[in-house]
């Protein structure tokens, strides 16, 4: 048994001391690290996800030059084999179409009361800005259709 009496404890000796620093030294450390560890695994996602859109960016670019290459390609080749007089006739009938479209849309713009343009006016500006969420939603939306164009045939 112990000298001293029930209910007295005696005072640390200075190796305990130390043991009971470096215990609480060890914890802290721990308790520091589960935020830093979370904070890198933020940073890293982060930093995957630039990424990611940089790459898609980039594809994004190269397939809109390829398909803009293979239209140049495809109005080229039908121009160099249709036969002129067509395209004179073509030309012809595509410049009729500019001057009577411009002469509808004065037309419609005089007979057009003036809160129904301006909220035209207001959604044409509104589609310039939202350009790339309008594409987007295009493209989309043509995806659907194929898509369930396709789920059909299956059936």
């Amino acid at each position: 048994m112990t000298d001293q009496p029930q209910g007295e404890e005696s005072a640390p000796t200075p190796e305990e001391l130390r043991e009971q620093v470096e215990h609480t030294r060890e914890e802290l450390g721990r308790t520091a690290e589960a935020p830093a560890a979370k904070a890198r695994v933020r940073a890293q996602a982060k930093e995957k996800v630039a990424e990611i859109k940089e790459q898609a960016a980039e594809k994004t670019t190269h397939v809109t030059g390829q398909v803009r290459e293979k239209a140049e390609q495809a109005a080229q080749l039908v121009k160099d084999k249709t036969p002129d007089p067509v395209l004179d006739k073509a030309a012809h009938a595509a410049a009729q179409v500019r001057d009577t479209a411009t002469r509808a849309g004065h037309l419609a713009a005089e007979k057009t009361p003036d809160p129904v343009r301006e909220k035209a006016a207001t959604a044409a500006t509104m589609a310039r800005e939202n350009l790339t969420p309008l594409i987007a939603a295009a493209a989309a939306l043509v995806v659907f259709l194929l898509l369930r164009r396709s789920w059909r045939r299956r059936r």
